[in-house]
């Protein structure tokens, strides 16, 4: 019997081809100069069998649009909702075409060992198509493997199944539904503001992808988001408490305080009577858990998180690993080793690597334990892991090994254990927390270095003890706005709301940089101000169903795992989503002239409230907005403290937050060496002292805002016109109103009633 067996590229034909073949097999060149026949015997089914093995180049068939349709001025793009598609074999790829049909003419069965997920059965379903139109009578099979290994392939090739069509259904209907709505759109955009704005260039084609947007849409989102964020000024009180030797730096309860005022009665209190009562102190195990099996979406995000290597470029990397037989199959949603999984002998391989050899061998000395399970099986291929050593990678490739190495290791091996001591204290009515951890045994993180949990010692403390703080400190700081998103936030964010796939999100993120609507600098994306003005475009557009967000293409992807599940039809699935996209269309292209003037507005600047996107500071300046650090009186003689001694100066020393709602200081008052005590002016005093600094100088008068308050003077920081420019608004930290005014208009417009 002859068989003939189709793979997806050709490096996976040779290497199946010369694991079955044990070596002894011959080349056949062909009309395609990437692609070789390669012909053996082999028993199947205890029958002789002559094999020949050819490949691939991926998709045999695309999808496109009769001639008549390609004319994009002659057809309107509402009318490509309804043309008639058809896929076909590629011109380019006639040769492989040739090569099928010739050996299938002469086959009794057709085994196709394309990749095991959906792609993969929809390019196996386009080869059995091809060698059918050759042979009707071919029996079609399909072996189904997750790693290039003789002991795989061997299992595979004895227990050989079919093909899932509604797999390959589901791949035909996004490709259908891609080729619509990418085509209506991206004729829409592209005839409505080319010829408008030469500026975009002559030939510039302005893409619409149902998952590019949506993931334009993120990076847009974020962007504003950090364009919008205004800062605001904290504070909050710091103790310190030296004993026997080392310090424990106590957190306030309160976290911090966005009233100065208040939060300086409170300071006060805790000057006036700085005993510190340790409530109490308690000790418990404390684990930091072993990561979960590795899936592509995370194996995304770590990689460009850990390694600053991209996602387009770390699953280049990863397939090429798998098609070396070094790696398993790198598209999996999987996050649980099966029971039956042999992880042994996976651990076995990488005993005489000298990075991680000695651990490998400490796990099969008895450290081993059974990876922790996720919630996600794909029921298709085993988390990403290592097949077999590689001791000769070199470079990224070397990189990407390292971690899913480590990682897997790091998988099969016990938690972090630990205790951790939490102390409360009590000053004055106010509480204050520390937190000492010590670290029994490591365990995963000796092979896992990626994860951070550092050793932290704090005093011995006993509840009801009493003890003065070696430093008693008022602080000031700046909440921060969210940075700009780096790629692991994108991977994270698409995944979350169903846009794309674990093999496919990659692509997506690349296509947005492709087209110019996004850049990528120092590991954060930010739109262009083409991407900005098409996202802000439709944002603004009277539609019912966004074309910016993700709830479309969401939906869509659900529609395809039903495809797969059998619950729903290609048909059904495609027809539903192209009445929604339909209506969408309707309604933007009734409202084109909105498109028009949005991208005028950025591309030429025609609205002041309309900045040009650049990469921003990726936090907020640390000065306050007002310009004047924040001190508070030194006391004068006659206090009444019982705080100790002053600095010989107030402290003007400024930092900046870390994080919005961070505890990061840029100015404070503290008192050292709280156990002596000082006479000077009572407490009281200090406080009407400071209230006279801020509120007696009216040279510098503030209106109040709508909640009746004086309102707070900021900077503009955006970059435009009004940078630099100081303006007033609510001073409250929560629901503030929306009073908003200039202050050199403010001024003007008050200074006869000054």
């Amino acid at each position: 019997m002859k068989v003939l067996c189709v793979a997806e590229k050709p490096s996976i034909a040779k290497s199946v081809a010369q694991l079955l073949s044990n070596g002894g097999l011959r080349t056949v060149a062909t009309r395609n100069k990437y692609i070789k026949n390669y012909c053996f015997d082999q028993l199947l089914n205890g029958q002789q069998c002559q094999i020949v093995m050819t490949a691939l180049l991926g998709h045999l068939m695309e999808s496109d649009f009769p001639a008549e349709y390609r004319n994009w001025k002659a057809v309107p793009p509402m009318g490509l909702f309804d043309a008639t598609v058809i896929k076909s074999v590629r011109e380019d790829l006639k040769t492989i075409e040739d090569n099928l049909k010739k050996e299938a003419r002469y086959a009794q069965m057709l085994i196709i060992w394309t990749d095991c997920d959906r792609e993969g059965e929809n390019i196996g379903a386009e080869a059995a198509e091809v060698c059918k139109s050759a042979n009707p009578r071919i029996q079609v099979k399909r072996a189904r493997f997750s790693v290039i290994q003789r002991r795989e392939l061997q299992q595979a090739w004895n227990s050989l199944g079919e093909l899932d069509m509604r797999q390959a259904a589901a791949v035909d209907a996004r490709a259908e539904l891609d080729l619509r709505i990418g085509a209506v759109f991206t004729r829409f955009q592209t005839l409505t503001l080319r010829g408008m704005f030469p500026e975009l260039g002559e030939n510039k084609i302005l893409s619409y992808g149902s998952c590019q947007f949506p993931t334009l849409g993120f990076v847009v989102d974020r962007y504003m988001k950090v364009q919008r964020f205004v800062p605001e000024d904290f504070w909050k009180i710091d103790v310190s408490i030296e004993k026997d030797g080392s310090t424990a730096k106590f957190d306030w309860g309160r976290t911090h305080l966005f009233d100065q005022h208040f939060t300086l009665v409170l300071y006060e209190k805790c000057m006036d009577n700085p005993t510190a009562t340790v409530a109490s102190v308690n000790t418990k195990p404390k684990s930091k858990w072993a990561p979960l099996p590795l899936t592509t979406v995370e194996f995304q995000k770590a990689g460009s998180r850990i390694l600053r290597i991209s996602s387009d470029r770390i699953m280049s990397i990863a397939e090429r690993l798998y098609q070396q037989g070094i790696i398993s199959y790198p598209r999996t949603e999987t996050d649980v080793f099966a029971d039956s999984f042999q992880l042994h002998p996976l651990i076995e391989a990488q005993v005489n690597d000298p990075r991680w050899g000695q651990y490998a061998q400490g796990l099969l000395g008895g450290r081993f334990r059974r990876p922790r399970k996720g919630k996600n099986d794909d029921q298709a291929h085993p988390p990403i892991h290592p097949v077999k050593a590689a001791l000769d990678l070199t470079g990224d490739d070397q990189r990407v090994y390292e971690f899913i190495t480590r990682r897997f290791l790091a998988c099969c091996s016990d938690a972090a254990k630990g205790n951790e001591t939490v102390v409360v204290v009590h000053i004055a009515g106010e509480q204050f927390t520390a937190k000492g951890l010590s670290i029994l045994e490591r365990n995963y993180l000796e092979v896992y270095p990626y994860d951070k949990w550092a050793e932290h010692s704090i005093p011995n403390f006993y509840q009801g003890e009493q003890i003065m703080p070696s430093e008693l400190t008022m602080t000031s700081g700046r909440t921060s706005g969210p940075d700009l998103l780096t790629e692991a936030d994108l991977i994270g964010l698409m995944e979350k709301s169903g846009i794309g796939t674990d093999a496919t999100i990659h692509e997506h993120i690349k296509k947005i940089l492709d087209r110019e609507y996004a850049n990528k600098e120092n590991q954060f994306f930010c739109p262009t101000v083409l991407g900005m003005a098409l996202i802000s475009a439709y944002d603004e557009m009277d539609l019912e169903l966004s074309l910016s967000k993700p709830y479309l293409r969401s939906l869509m992807e659900a529609n395809m795992k039903r495809i797969c599940e059998g619950t729903r039809s290609r048909y059904d699935v495609v027809q539903e989503s192209l009445e929604m996209y339909r209506g969408a269309f309707a309604r933007a292209s009734q409202q084109s002239r909105r498109l028009k003037e949005v991208v005028g507005r950025y591309l030429r600047g025609g609205d002041r409230n309309h900045t040009i996107p650049q990469i921003p500071p990726t936090r907020p300046p640390s000065s306050p907005s007002d310009g004047a650090p924040y001190t508070v009186p030194r006391p004068t003689a006659g206090s009444r403290r019982t705080a100790g001694r002053q600095p010989d100066s107030s402290t003007t020393s400024q930092g900046r937050s870390r994080g919005r709602g961070s505890r990061g200081s840029r100015g404070s008052t503290r008192a050292r060496g709280a156990t002596r005590r000082q006479a000077g002016t009572s407490s009281s005093d200090t406080r009407a002292d400071y209230t006279r600094n801020r509120s007696s100088d009216t040279s510098d008068p503030k209106p109040k805002c709508d909640c009746n308050l004086y309102a707070a003077r900021r900077t503009s920081r955006k970059n435009n016109e009004n940078q630099g420019r100081d303006f007033f608004t609510c001073t409250k930290a929560g629901a503030k109103c929306r009073f908003f005014a200039w202050a050199d208009e403010w001024s003007a417009n008050n200074t006869n009633g000054r």
